[in-house]
């Protein structure tokens, strides 16, 4: 008979994984296929923040006592509190790391400590569920240690998912980094400051690029009503993750505080990153050979003997018989 965990069958509980597991698929496959607005929501927030640094400068930092905003995750503040998970020194790197991934919410890192707590348990679960309620792995010696493979696993879960995100959040910034240092170009020679620069390029590479375009509207918003230009610079360059885009800051502290031309280091910066594009283009594709080496050994040679020699095997077969 089925083994049975919490009075409910094993059989029930396999089905009702697999269940949401379909289901789980079927809203990510509607998810990528329904096309969205990538700027949608994230106006609100860029808005919030505009506002907010607005407050700030008129109140003279005296927001706190004036302006109370409702806590959306209060409960999961209230266990971070209990368990000081947003007191220890790594806290600040985390922040960074969520900012890097596109997570600037006031609440990201309360919510990513409150997941790193809370999952350890869920693997507990999980791992009891599959080896004590589903029998798997009934008679291996080795099921202690596969539970806290699957403990461990779901505890560097939320790490391993920021990474990711971050990894391909630089990528999309790194690719159309060159295209906007045009922009900048042709908006600068029209004689925009930079703020008015970077909205102009934000607004134009909302489809394209809508990492790069959030990026630059907050940036414009900051150079808007920060008491230093130079701060708010700074600031993209922390929240962004890439050498290409900290040597363009770079050239724009630079610009605001001594003057230069803009445009002309921006077109310099712009030829310097399409011959880097370009270069990683043709170093991927020299090492495209080598990589096709064992595909090719393995699966291409073998169907190609059998269609070629075949026949004349065979024939040579007969004559021996005959």
């Amino acid at each position: 008979m089925p083994a049975q965990i919490f009075g409910i069958n094993s059989v029930t509980i396999l089905s009702i994984i697999i269940a949401l597991t379909t289901g789980f698929v079927i809203m990510t496959v509607w998810g990528a296929m329904v096309t969205r607005n990538p700027m949608k929501g994230r106006l609100k927030s860029l808005n919030e923040r505009k506002d907010n640094l607005k407050a700030g400068l008129v109140t003279n930092n005296k927001r706190q006592s004036t302006l109370k905003k409702v806590d959306k995750v209060g409960t999961m503040r209230k266990v971070a509190d209990k368990f000081k998970l947003i007191q220890s020194e790594q806290t600040k790197k985390i922040a960074v790391s969520l900012s890097q991934a596109g997570f600037r919410g006031k609440d990201a890192i309360v919510v990513y400590q409150f997941v790193r707590l809370i999952m350890p348990a869920v693997g507990g679960i999980v791992a009891i569920i599959v080896f004590y309620g589903l029998g798997v792995m009934a008679e291996s010696a080795f099921r202690p240690l596969a539970g806290i493979s699957i403990v461990l696993l779901f505890y560097k879960l939320p790490e391993i998912y920021i990474a990711n995100t971050k990894s391909k959040r630089t990528d999309a910034l790194r690719i159309a980094l060159p295209d906007a240092l045009d922009l900048m170009v042709i908006c600068a020679e029209a004689g925009l400051t930079l703020d008015a620069t970077m909205a102009r390029v934000a607004k134009e590479l909302i489809k394209a690029s809508p990492e790069l375009a959030d990026e630059y509207t907050l940036t414009s918003i900051e150079l808007s009503f920060m008491p230093e230009r130079r701060q708010a610079l700074m600031n993209l360059a922390e929240r962004v993750d890439l050498p290409a885009l900290g040597a363009v800051i770079t050239t724009l502290v630079q610009s605001e505080r001594y003057g230069t031309p803009l445009a002309a280091a921006l077109r310099v910066l712009s030829a310097e990153f399409r011959n880097e594009r370009m270069m990683q283009a043709e170093e991927k594709a020299a090492r495209l050979p080598a990589i096709l080496t064992v595909p090719l050994i393995l699966f291409i040679l073998p169907t190609l003997f059998v269609v070629l020699l075949g026949p004349a095997t065979c024939k040579v077969a007969d004559n021996f018989v005959k």
